[in-house]
Formats: C-alpha cells, structure tokens, sequence
C-alpha cells in the first residue's frame, strides 16, 4: 500500500520501491481498499530483498516490526527510518466477517496515507532526531 500511496501522492518527488521481507504476493484485500480510495496496485508484483540488493537509496523506510528486525543492511548513504504500521493481513485473522476484516485493512491504508502525505518532510525530521 505505501508504494501505491507514494505513486499517487508524490510522483516527481519521490520515487518508491517496495519489497517485503518474506513476499507472498499483492494482497487482494490490499489491492481492495486501495482502489476504494483511488490507487490502482493491482499491476505492483510482491518482490523479496534481493531484488534491490545492487541498488542505492536515500531512505530505506521499514514499515513493520518484522521488517525493521529482519531488514538487512543496505550499503552507502542510504537513511534508515522505522515508522510501525500494523500488518492488515495479522491484524485481520481473527476477524468475524469481510466487512471487519476490511475495516482493519481501511484503518491501516489511511495511516499510511497520512504518512506518504508528509513525506518527504517526516523523513528529514526524523533523520534530524537521530
């Protein structure tokens, strides 16, 4: 979702790439939400770490406490930001039915949302705190 949100939100600020620590594909439910408010993700393939592992950035950004305790290393200059979201599909296992389940992912997209909204901004005033 955050790659979606930073293609729509900030094309020609920012560039985004996403990869997952332990990819299973685009999530339907994701892909879902997403249109409801407006970003088509359904064409974004779910790539593992090592699809980047050549490439350089100016922020790796970590959205998942998984993520941010699996995260490898990233050579060069790149700024490494933590910023939690909870994960919609661990969120939405005990749900009672599709319209909960979908509230959950909802919530979620809106934070992140949020987040792309004021980046780059966020990311410069975090990198200040270090």
């Amino acid at each position: 979702m955050a790659e979606g949100w930073v293609r729509h939100l900030k094309k020609g600020i920012l560039d985004a790439a996403s990869a997952g620590v332990d990819p299973k594909g685009v999530d339907p439910l994701a892909v879902k939400v997403m249109a409801e408010a407006g970003v088509n993700i359904s064409n974004q393939k779910s790539k593992g770490m090592d699809a980047f592992r050549d490439v350089h950035f100016d922020y790796v950004v970590t959205l998942c406490d998984h993520a941010k305790e699996s995260c490898p290393f990233f050579p060069g200059e790149s700024k490494q930001i933590h910023k939690g979201f909870d994960d919609p599909p661990n969120l939405s296992s005990s749900g009672e039915d599709e319209e909960e389940i979908l509230g959950r992912y909802k919530r979620v997209r809106d934070e992140i949302r949020a987040f792309v909204e004021g980046m780059p901004e966020l990311l410069d005033q975090d990198n200040k705190k270090e």
